[in-house]
């Protein structure tokens, strides 16, 4: 990439790193309030080299090198793939599992959870630890943490060895119980230290997920101890390499609550790296809108690889607690509702049995589409794209490379067109008609699901993608209110500049609410609350800067799934308080789930309290141009198909528009790494909060 002058370099400048399929995003925002927006191809077998790469790409456009501009920065921030990776790829460690006699195949029996109930031929999820890598310990803990059978530690001691000789690395415990008393899992980890003293991680289903039903716990401290191994070693290895680079922050990784949390969390609690990097582009949606004045939007995220979907309401993502299925394996965490499907610019498109299918296969950024001209030889998105006239031959990706057309033209013909009996321009017209089916079909889904009309949404798109289909999404869904981003390419690396600081725990205590022991309840709260300070301590946060709040979970008799109703004071007399509790939880379930048996004695499961610590956000989202006469940015044209042949489409510089800039479709609009297309009668406005305002009604 070129050199731009953008003024003096900025000591504090802090960074977003958003790792993609395709590509790596980084934006760094100064301490003067400038943007910058970068991309570099993501390097699928150390995703390391691909970050440090970015960062030598924004030195250079300050004019230093990567040791001077790493030793001034503020912050680092970064979403990651590589526990989602992992779980795709199913090439974590290799497991073994210690666990209670009598629950040895807890996992298998998943609650007898099928996704696809009427196919008798579905096969089962990939197995984490096999049944010969699952051992069973004598052990007993009742469900008030009474010892009813004693550890057995020889039983312990002879099950690692048997672990090490099949070569599990990455061992996992889970007995009954251990949330409620966790010294059989505690002494079990000093016991596999002793036996198996090179073992390279330990999960203890009492850290990782501290609470029941037990299927749940044993899927969660799997998962995990199938993706820390490899989650905690880039981790290590990214932060090493920074200080190496003269960078001496902490580098910060987001989670999938939302929020951020330092190295020493990951190493414990792998798992929570789920979903990070999607996680990052719904927190910067949720921020982008609520400067727009938006509150209820689904936001979508078109990038190379995947189409992720997250459904906002009252400005907030969907978060959700219970029953999170992720890559067939149950997550017991909360979670950021993102769902997504294979269908990205790298989505592959071929024709089998003669019908015309694109994606979830994708084409990767190695060698990734034809266009790019590094040695990709099958049909993609992005190559019909190219063929339709959306992307511009030069400069594209922010002058990273120049597409070639003839190769475009020539997958599409071949794997498409020619299979099919049809003109290269209707092969092309026909996958993006298909990706873009695709991804309002599974936007209609989540919606579905939490019974909201699309129409009454507006829709947030980006992604490198996002903008060049948000347009067609949105006719598909009929949804008229369309808002992009400038900073769109690189989102997911801007939320991740402006998500708090969030921790979430639990601890269970299970009794009905009339045997409640508030003493013991409110120790419980004590305990994590001096927990949730050991986890901030890092960050440096003022006392002022973290807003608590404690919640008791509860359920009626019978019922799977507890809620979080808000604790009483403790101001309050023990009669008091316990009616308090009562009423708010009978309250809060009518008004969430329709109904209640206020007569009825609820039962207590546990408690739980979040943190979030506030870090101050930037001024700005994107830098803003000068330019408000939208004509005065006009760099030419070129023939676009929207659907019924080609249209002369004047295309804009986007970089210099100012807040009012608009234009009437047909139209392109370039920014340095992506372009928003305004279909004809559609109209373009670029709004005060830095993002733009289509409405496909003009």
């Amino acid at each position: 990439m070129s050199t731009t002058d953008i003024g003096p370099p900025h000591l504090g400048s802090r960074i977003g790193v958003d790792v993609g399929g395709t590509f790596t995003d980084l934006i760094c925002i100064t301490p003067d309030g400038q943007v910058l927006l970068d991309k570099t191809p993501t390097t699928p077998d150390d995703q390391s080299i691909g970050v440090m790469t970015g960062l030598a790409q924004l030195a250079e456009r300050f004019g230093l090198d990567l040791g001077t501009f790493c030793a001034g920065l503020g912050t680092v921030v970064h979403g990651t793939t590589t526990a989602d990776n992992t779980m795709i790829e199913q090439d974590g460690a290799a497991v073994g599992l210690l666990v209670t006699e009598g629950h040895r195949d807890e996992i298998e029996m998943r609650r007898v959870h099928k996704e696809q109930i009427w196919d008798p031929s579905y096969p089962a999820p990939f197995p984490i630890a096999r049944r010969r890598n699952r051992i069973a310990i004598p052990e007993r803990v009742d469900f008030e943490g009474e010892v009813l059978v004693p550890l057995d530690e020889d039983a312990v001691r002879a099950g690692v060895r048997r672990l090490r000789q099949l070569g599990a690395e990455s061992l996992a415990v889970m007995f009954l119980f251990s949330f409620v008393n966790p010294d059989h899992e505690r002494r079990a980890r000093e016991l596999i230290l002793e036996e198996y003293p090179e073992v390279t991680h330990i999960s203890l289903s009492h850290e990782v997920m501290p609470r029941g039903p037990e299927f749940e716990r044993t899927s969660t401290t799997l998962v995990n101890a199938y993706v820390a191994p490899r989650v905690s070693s880039y981790v290590g290895g990214l932060s090493r390499r920074l200080r190496d680079a003269g960078y001496e922050g902490e580098l910060l990784i987001m989670a999938s609550t939302g929020g951020v949390m330092p190295p020493a969390t990951v190493a414990r609690r792998a798992v929570a790296l789920l979903g990070s990097g999607p996680t990052g582009g719904v927190m910067g949606a949720a921020a982008a809108a609520r400067r727009a004045g938006r509150s209820d939007f689904v936001a979508v995220d078109m990038g190379g690889t995947s189409f992720d979907i997250c459904l906002v309401r009252n400005g907030e993502p969907e978060i959700s607690i219970d029953w999170n299925w992720r890559y067939r394996y149950y997550i017991g965490m909360p979670m950021v509702d993102v769902q997504a499907v294979g269908a990205g610019g790298g989505s592959i498109a071929r024709v089998r049995q003669g019908s015309l299918l694109v994606g979830p296969e994708s084409a990767g950024s190695s060698p990734g589409p034809a266009c790019y001209g590094r040695g990709g030889t099958v049909a993609t998105v992005t190559d019909a794209d190219a063929v339709l006239g959306f992307l511009p031959l030069t400069g594209f990706a922010g002058g990273l490379m120049t597409l070639d057309l003839a190769a475009a033209r020539a997958v599409v013909n071949a794997d498409v067109a020619e299979p099919l009996g049809i003109d290269v321009i209707d092969a092309a017209w026909g996958i993006e008609r298909i990706v873009n089916a695709n991804m309002a079909n599974a936007t209609r889904r989540v919606l579905a699901g939490s019974g909201v009309d699309p129409r009454h949404l507006d829709l947030i798109a980006y992604g490198g993608n996002g903008p060049v289909h948000a347009w067609a999404i949105a006719a598909e869904l009929g949804l008229d209110r369309i808002l992009v981003p400038k900073a769109a390419p690189a989102f997911s690396a801007l939320g991740l500049l402006v998500s708090d600081y969030k921790v979430d725990l639990t601890r269970s205590y299970v009794t009905p609410l009339s045997r409640l022991d508030l003493d013991h309840l409110h120790a419980l709260l004590a305990d994590l609350e001096a927990e949730v300070t050991d986890e901030l301590d890092p960050t440096g946060l003022p006392a002022e800067a973290v807003v608590r709040s404690r919640y008791v979970q509860m359920a009626y008799a019978g019922q799977n799934f507890d809620m979080s109703v808000p604790a009483p004071s403790r101001d309050l007399p023990a009669d008091a308080e316990l009616m308090e509790l009562a009423e708010r939880f009978h309250d809060r379930h009518e008004a969430d789930r329709g109904f209640s048996f206020r007569d009825q004695d609820p039962t207590v499961r546990g408690v739980r309290i979040t943190a979030l610590g506030r870090v101050a956000k930037p001024l700005t989202l994107a830098q803003l141009g000068t330019v408000t006469d939208a004509g005065e940015a006009q760099t030419g044209s070129r023939p676009v198909h929207f659907g019924d042949g080609f249209v002369d489409t004047p295309v804009f510089d986007g970089s210099t528009f100012a807040s009012g800039a608009h234009v009437r479709g047909p139209a392109l609009v370039e920014e340095p790494f992506t372009v928003v297309v305004v279909p004809p009668g559609a109209s373009l406005r670029l709004g005060e909060h830095t993002s733009y305002e289509l409405s496909l009604d003009g």
